[in-house]
């Protein structure tokens, strides 16, 4: 137990590494968190820095996801158990929520997408990596990174359970999960999509700072 917690505190604080900030403040003397969205993530790093800066972000940012998921294997659990299921899913929400409120930017970062997938690659890669796929080509597609975002959500599931024939309650129930997490932390960007007033975002373009 005393391992388990340990390792979840540890997970938070892979996730709490603010690393659009730091980027953004060493290399360009800028808080993104000033400009754009006013989020701390890839996204808003892309829109405010361009994609020479988004590029590391959004590295860092799965990195951290993945690396706090693989901590698991640090215990006696057996993979593939419900034990370490659970523990899994519990760094998994250690590691987001680090990225959201990060104790290393004063509890002020993004929306965890970014985190979350990292996470979810190392729990489920095979659905995620198709997800990636369904966020590229809608991205490319659209340029709405946040319609991206959500389409891979709802893919999610349909992948686990429709592609891969997933049974186990557990995997299914954290695929959903997943899903309406994605569509509530994008719930402004939907409305905004719905009112045709969400920004489009260009991977060779960079928008002017207001």
């Amino acid at each position: 137990m005393v391992l388990n917690i340990t390792l979840i505190v540890i997970a938070y604080l892979l996730g709490s590494i603010p690393s659009a900030v730091w980027i953004g403040r060493r290399f360009y003397g800028i808080d993104v968190r000033k400009h754009g969205s006013h989020n701390a993530g890839a996204t808003n790093t892309l829109r405010v820095l361009g994609l020479r800066a988004a590029l590391p972000v959004f590295g860092i940012d799965m990195l951290k996801g993945f690396v706090a998921v693989m901590l698991s294997h640090l215990t006696a659990y057996e993979n593939g158990s419900d034990a370490m299921f659970d523990l899994k899913i519990a760094l998994v929400a250690a590691a987001v929520i680090g990225h959201i409120l990060p104790l290393f930017a004063g509890f002020r970062g993004g929306k965890g997408v970014a985190t979350l997938a990292g996470a979810v690659l190392a729990v489920y890669p095979s659905a995620v990596l198709l997800c990636l796929l369904i966020f590229g080509i809608v991205f490319v597609t659209t340029h709405y990174v946040s319609l991206g975002s959500i389409s891979a959500g709802i893919a999610f599931p349909i992948f686990v359970i429709g592609v891969f024939g997933e049974r186990s309650v557990s995997l299914i129930v954290f695929s959903c999960v997943i899903a309406v997490l994605l569509l509530y932390t994008h719930r402004r960007n939907i409305q905004r999509l719905f009112d045709h007033s969400e920004s489009k975002t260009y991977l060779f373009k960079k928008k002017d700072k207001k």
